[in-house]
């Protein structure tokens, strides 16, 4: 379990602040700026993620999935998953885990307001790549038996390839039941100027996290093995979109795909 450097700026923090939320402190509005002076488009970009992420949850709970366990959660906001899927589907239940205690703690609070004691969701802080011990807590907050749609939104550019983010995805989905899904969106080095890309990336440079930016074909590869729910690995806001999308978005750095696991 890891507890948050206060010193230095979350990326839980900044994508809170981006959102427009409060749950962020003066690093991480002093990091967040400078990734915003090199790349105005962040704010957007987020907004558009975030709308995926509501939509991903709507398709899911159509199709029967009413446990979801959301990796890197980050800071409650607005949409949150247990607020899209309970709007979409009576007894939907979310795990939120994220390795920043200062949006575990705020999740927690959230959760208690909205839910009550009967709330059936529940905020844990691990690392997702603590796969064991994420695992065991999901034991306790959903039942595993029936089928549950991991959530991977905007995580996974924050883990580097010699943390093997594909063996991770693969240990999550492994003990999972047939029925079960697996969403993932990831930001893409693809579709925004050089100079724009490379100053966002240095403000992550001090951050308790630096990304980890992978273009189609690398996203592609962590999804081998999985059956893509249509239209595929997209860019985000080409993700079955609520209304026409311009052209612009087929630029969109970052690309989302869902996916059933086990067939």
């Amino acid at each position: 379990m890891d507890k948050s450097d206060l010193d230095k700026p979350s990326p839980a923090r900044m994508y809170d602040y981006y959102l427009g939320g409060a749950t962020n402190f003066a690093v991480d509005r002093e990091a967040a700026e400078r990734a915003l002076e090199a790349m105005p488009f962040t704010r957007v970009g987020a907004r558009t993620n975030r709308a995926w992420l509501g939509r991903a949850v709507r398709y899911l709970a159509g199709q029967g999935i009413r446990q979801f366990l959301d990796l890197g959660s980050g800071c409650p906001t607005v949409g949150n998953v247990h607020q899209v899927a309970q709007e979409a589907a009576d007894g939907c239940r979310v795990l939120y885990v994220d390795n920043d205690d200062v949006a575990v703690a705020h999740a927690e609070r959230i959760l208690d307001s909205e839910l009550g004691a009967d709330r059936g969701s529940a905020a844990v802080c691990f690392d997702m790549r603590e796969v064991d011990e994420v695992l065991r807590a999901a034991s306790l907050s959903l039942d595993l038996s029936l089928p549950v749609a991991v959530l991977a939104s905007a995580v996974l550019h924050f883990v580097p390839d010699e943390d093997d983010p594909a063996g991770i995805l693969a240990k999550y989905c492994a003990p999972l039941v047939p029925g079960s899904f697996l969403a993932i969106s990831h930001m893409s080095p693809i579709g925004r100027p050089t100079d724009e890309m490379s100053g966002f990336t240095q403000a992550y440079e001090k951050a308790s996290l630096p990304l980890s930016l992978r273009d189609h074909d690398e996203v592609a590869e962590l999804l081998v093995g999985y059956d893509l729910v249509e239209p595929g690995l997209v860019r985000v806001p080409l993700w079955c979109p609520d209304s026409p999308t311009e052209p612009a978005d087929a630029e969109f750095p970052g690309f989302a795909a869902l996916a059933r696991i086990h067939g």
